[in-house]
């Protein structure tokens, strides 16, 4: 799994490549929670145009993102999903807590406007 870091404000854009499953999923998440805590971001956009397999770990990875960001008032968006992708969270319930947008642009200005609204 690769990961790409960018951080845009109070943003934490996460673009993920390759297979989010048990073995990555702890990396993934201990890696981005030390960006979280570094940066102080309060809101992450999840690029998932190029992940190719996700497990209920990688859930469970997005949904403990959205926890410690809920506690502190921010946001978790998830953009670029393939439809494979797009099934497997809305079907786990992610899409109920957490929104998504076709592209990291428009995720991102999703973001740029409730910050400007809650800041």
């Amino acid at each position: 799994m690769e990961i790409i870091f960018d951080i845009r404000g109070n943003v934490l854009i996460t673009e993920l490549s390759g297979e989010l499953d048990h073995h990555a999923a702890s990396g993934v998440r201990e890696k981005i929670d030390d960006k979280i805590d570094i940066h102080g971001v309060r809101n992450i956009l999840f690029d998932f145009s190029n992940v190719t397999f996700m497990d209920s770990s990688g859930i469970g990875m997005i949904l403990g993102r959205y926890k410690k960001l809920s506690e502190y008032g921010g946001h978790v968006v998830i953009s670029g999903c393939s439809l494979n992708i797009r099934n497997i969270l809305n079907m786990a319930g992610v899409f109920s807590v957490i929104d998504y947008m076709d592209t990291q642009e428009e995720a991102a200005n999703f973001l740029e406007n409730i910050r400007k609204d809650v800041y």
